[in-house]
């Protein structure tokens, strides 16, 4: 495993295991225990065909399976399985199977295309695929047409009837049980899962984390949400990355009901909230607007709804207040795949501080304000972010991104700028790096101009952040032509389905200018297309009402 700044790393470890934030056990050994202490715990799968619940005890009997096909077909402690799995039971059954077989996961978004799954299947060195042949429009087999994988990739497992050549079907891999991984065969320091995030080369790096740092998020996610058996969490987003993983999870440190929606939609939410007596759940600032409305609508009651965390956006006031008056407490979070909710605000925190500031750090994990020569600054003072605590993760699986990533004392370099006022409550207020977090997804700019420029006509492209009100933001594109015309969002949405990657970083407003602004240097000044889009938008609001 990859150990950024080793002797820090070493230190730091040794402390949270001395301040109780570390345990020695590993996510197969937590699972055994679940089903131990809350068999009945439900998983309920909700789709439009219906929903489907099962036990916990049913879930594990199902990822015993997994885990015994996976020995079956070579897998071993260690080995790299990827999931491409909307939220369905085998999404479940295939997570614990392989930690149970004590491999290493490696979650994948539904929405990615050929192209980016095959540079995460190669840069993890996945040695078997899980995906299913089809779900609503998209045919995961045409995309395993043109799918680059590598030479690690040895077996793909398809869930549903059609099966392609020298594929495994799901019905086959689950036929039997059999023995997990041996105990001590597997350490909780060990890498057990790899996230991967755009980050803002366009290049997907993978986030690694270890037995130990999931386990400490999942025990600090509990205690944020103040969940306890009984509980029950709605997930309205697919489970591809950190969030949902953790959402996923909830139920073996803390006994929560699960139910999980495979695609967003605002009136079956409030039906599953008053049907489940949900009580948490999470999201963008649009699926709380969208659950107070949908009930106001439909009469539906969720009057056990407590808590709703949101993050990856500014959340308006107006809207806190709304959800406060419903009975619901709205709070921002901050964090990343490296180091998951860094700071959050506390339930009982007064409304202004739910929605403008992004919480206060807690639980073990600690933030650094500091200048260009990463010096700390005063408190009040904003600078770049930097953040360590027991949840943070272990390095990339590529430990070239590592060298940029850490400094002295096991700190991660966040590329978020913000300050911690008087109070102790973080602002996040810009970002170094270079993404757009559009509902909850990050998206490389870099990728989408490097998509742009093999466009015939285009000579030069900018692409960044719009405010948008439903998704937090949106990808705008400024582009310099090299003829007089014309560039739509229709042709350029053409050029990124031929570049088979998620459609939803195609632009979805494209500006033709004459010019960029640039610096002296020749760089281009985004922050300035960025004030101008904010702008646009904050008078778009004002208008509006």
């Amino acid at each position: 495993m990859n150990r950024p700044v080793a002797d820090d790393v070493i230190r730091l470890r040794e402390r949270w295991y001395v301040e109780g934030h570390y345990t020695s056990k590993t996510l197969a050994e937590t699972l055994r225990d679940a089903g131990r202490r809350f068999p009945e715990t439900r998983f309920v799968f909700a789709s439009d065909a219906g929903q489907h619940t099962m036990s916990l005890t049913e879930v594990l009997g199902e990822a015993r399976r997994v885990a015994a096909g996976l020995g079956r077909l070579g897998v071993r402690p260690g080995d790299v399985v990827a999931v491409q799995v909307p939220n369905r039971p085998e999404l479940v059954a295939s997570y614990f199977g392989v930690w149970l077989a004590g491999a290493v996961l490696v979650p994948i978004t539904h929405i990615y295309g050929a192209a980016e799954l095959g540079v995460i299947l190669r840069d993890a060195g996945a040695k078997v695929l899980i995906v299913p042949d089809a779900w609503r429009s998209i045919d995961f087999l045409d995309r395993l047409k043109t799918l680059d994988a590598g030479p690690s990739l040895e077996h793909v497992v398809v869930i549903g009837e059609r099966l392609p050549p020298g594929a495994v079907q799901w019905s086959e891999l689950v036929t039997r049980d059999g023995p997990s991984a041996p105990a001590g065969e597997v350490s909780a320091d060990d890498v057990c899962a790899v996230i991967y995030t755009s980050g803002t080369t366009g290049v997907p790096k993978g986030v690694q984390h270890t037995h130990n740092s999931l386990l400490c998020e999942l025990r600090k996610g509990d205690r944020i949400n103040e969940a306890a058996p009984g509980d029950c969490r709605l997930i309205p987003w697919p489970s591809g990355h950190i969030a949902g993983l953790l959402a996923v999870c909830g139920g073996i440190t803390a006994g929560m009901d699960t139910v999980l929606m495979d695609r967003w939609d605002d009136v079956r939410a409030v039906e599953l909230i008053e049907e489940f007596g949900c009580t948490i759940t999470s999201g963008t600032p649009l699926h709380v607007d969208a659950i107070l409305r949908a009930a106001a609508t439909t009469g539906r009651n969720i009057s056990t709804l407590r808590f709703v965390q949101v993050g990856g956006t500014n959340v308006p006031p107006a809207l806190v207040a709304r959800a406060d008056a419903a009975g619901v407490v709205v709070a921002r979070a901050y964090g990343s795949t490296e180091h998951p909710r860094v700071a959050t605000a506390p339930l009982h925190a007064p409304a202004r501080r739910r929605s403008l500031t992004d919480g206060m750090v807690r639980f073990g994990d600690e933030v650094r304000i500091v200048d260009e020569q990463l010096r700390p600054v005063p408190a009040g003072e904003a600078g770049e972010i930097l953040t360590r605590g027991p949840s943070r993760f272990a390095g990339y699986r590529d430990p070239v991104h590592d060298r940029s990533a850490f400094v002295r004392g096991g700190w991660f370099r966040t590329g978020d700028v913000g300050l911690v006022d008087d109070e102790g409550y973080l602002v996040v207020t810009d970002r170094i790096k270079d993404i757009i977090i559009r509902g909850g997804e990050n998206i490389a700019s870099k990728e989408v101009e490097d998509i742009l420029a093999t466009h015939p006509r285009v000579r030069h492209a900018a692409v960044v952040a719009e405010p948008d009100p439903k998704y937090g933001e949106r990808v705008a594109a400024f582009v310099v032509l090299a003829d007089d015309g014309t560039l739509d969002v229709e042709e350029v949405r053409e050029l990124f389905a031929g570049h088979r990657v998620a459609p939803q970083k195609a632009p979805e407003r494209i500006e033709v200018v004459a010019d960029l602004p640039r610096a002296p240097s020749g760089k281009v000044r985004k922050y300035e297309l960025r004030d101008r889009l904010r702008a646009e938008h904050a008078e778009s609001t004002r208008a509006t009402g």
